[in-house]
């Protein structure tokens, strides 16, 4: 570990892990040697990954203030990564004080990480699930404690889906949640996919081999099929800039080089 770099008891700092890959990319300081070098080849496979992993951000903070402002006030994040700054719960008590917000993961690394940023938030749950089946976090206990399930909940799959290997396993799991969650919920999610750079595939693949994570990359099709039970919003399944941006311009080229699909679907 750098001299003057903390992390919380029993972190492993000599595996690179996806989330605090991600950390590094957004800029944050939960990350380390190990993470850092994994991001910097990355880069230079894909330059355009650290912008894609701020667009990612940007693109949950605008669905969550959406959601906030159709009533929303329950949130669980499932797949939460680290809790940057911007982060889902920053977001949405930004706008209502009142709003309530599970993190969820199953990386032991993000829930210590977790757990110890978000110590003495009550209004916040941090829990443990199994990414490869996130709909298991809606029976945990504490969950149902936290989140009144008669009321409109929105799930947000942050870059979760693709962690799911079997197209039809990642198809039955949005079924399940749209079945368990009550009418006027929300899933917000986003994906990765090859189709901008498929000549990278291979590259991105060695990249991760010796991180702690590894995701399914997929293609749009696909990523519309798994999401079909829920109602898109507009502008549909589209790049992350491109979901209802802060400002216009954002083009459709380098969109595509975010290398993540997006959308927010309603629960009807």
């Amino acid at each position: 570990m750098d001299s003057g770099e903390w992390a919380p008891t029993g972190v492993d700092l000599t595996t690179p892990n996806t989330a605090r890959i991600y950390d590094y990319l957004l800029g944050g300081k939960d990350n380390y040697a190990a993470d850092r070098q994994v991001g910097d080849q990355l880069l230079e496979i894909i330059p355009e990954a650290r912008n894609a992993a701020r667009e990612n951000h940007l693109f949950i903070a605008r669905a969550v203030r959406h959601l906030v402002k159709e009533g929303v006030r329950q949130f669980i994040d499932i797949g939460t990564k680290l809790p940057a700054a911007g982060n889902v719960h920053e977001v949405a008590a930004g706008l209502a004080p009142d709003a309530r917000v599970v993190f969820a993961d199953g990386d032991p690394v993000v829930l210590t990480h977790a757990r110890a940023l978000l110590t003495g938030t009550g209004s916040t749950l941090v829990a443990h699930a199994d990414l490869r089946r996130p709909d298991g976090v809606l029976d945990v206990p504490e969950v149902r404690r936290m989140i009144d399930f008669d009321r409109p909940v929105a799930v947000v799959l942050d870059r979760v889906l693709h962690f799911i290997e079997d197209l039809d396993d990642a198809v039955a799991v949005v079924a399940r949640l749209h079945g368990a969650l009550p009418p006027g919920s929300h899933l917000v999610f986003t994906h990765i996919t090859h189709e901008p750079a498929p000549e990278a595939g291979e590259g991105v693949s060695q990249v991760f081999k010796p991180t702690s994570g590894f995701f399914w990359s997929r293609g749009r099709a696909d990523v519309a099929r798994i999401v079909e039970p829920f109602a898109l919003l507009e502008p549909g399944l589209t790049f992350t800039p491109l979901w209802r941006p802060d400002s216009t311009g954002a083009e459709a080229a380098a969109a595509e080089r975010t290398y993540t699909l997006a959308g927010v679907g309603r629960r009807d």
